[in-house]
């Protein structure tokens, strides 16, 4: 089987739209995870700006995956 142009073309498609809907949105996610109660203001706004720019892969990640958020710790 020869690699034609229109394999090629088909490759790179099903690759950025495997980039854009799941491995990124992944990457997101985790990332959220980890960042959100110590973000700072601007950090704030890449990470809004990046679930905008995703959202479609954050949608299908998020019938998957469920963070809640974390605990608080009382100190009476």
């Amino acid at each position: 089987m020869a690699l034609t142009p229109e394999l090629l073309a088909l490759a790179l498609y099903l690759g950025l739209a495997g980039a854009y809907l799941l491995v990124v949105p992944l990457g997101i996610y985790l990332y959220l995870q980890k960042r959100w109660y110590v973000a700072s203001s601007i950090e704030r706004f890449i990470m809004y700006f990046l679930v905008f720019m995703f959202f479609p892969g954050m949608i299908i990640w998020g019938l998957f995956l469920n963070f809640r958020p974390q605990k608080r710790e009382l100190n009476l």
